[in-house]
């Protein structure tokens, strides 16, 4: 089903209904973003303590010819 489409079809939803659906997708939406916040800071983590995680770190200076 296409956006249009939904749109089309929650707009003949009684209002009850359709801030149902408003409520829902904003908590699946914090839930997602939370669920991205906590990874982001594991990995923040991680690339604090593991060496092997930032070895490439080291030739972010250096010159990068493409061979061709």
């Amino acid at each position: 089903m296409t956006t249009a489409a939904l749109l089309n079809q929650i707009y003949h939803l009684p209002v009850s209904e359709r801030m149902l659906i408003v409520e829902r997708t904003i908590r699946s939406i914090r839930t997602e973003k939370n669920g991205l916040a906590n990874a982001a800071a594991f990995m923040a983590d991680e690339y604090r303590n593991d060496r092997e995680l930032t070895a490439f770190t080291q030739l972010d200076m250096e010159n990068f010819y493409e061979t061709r």
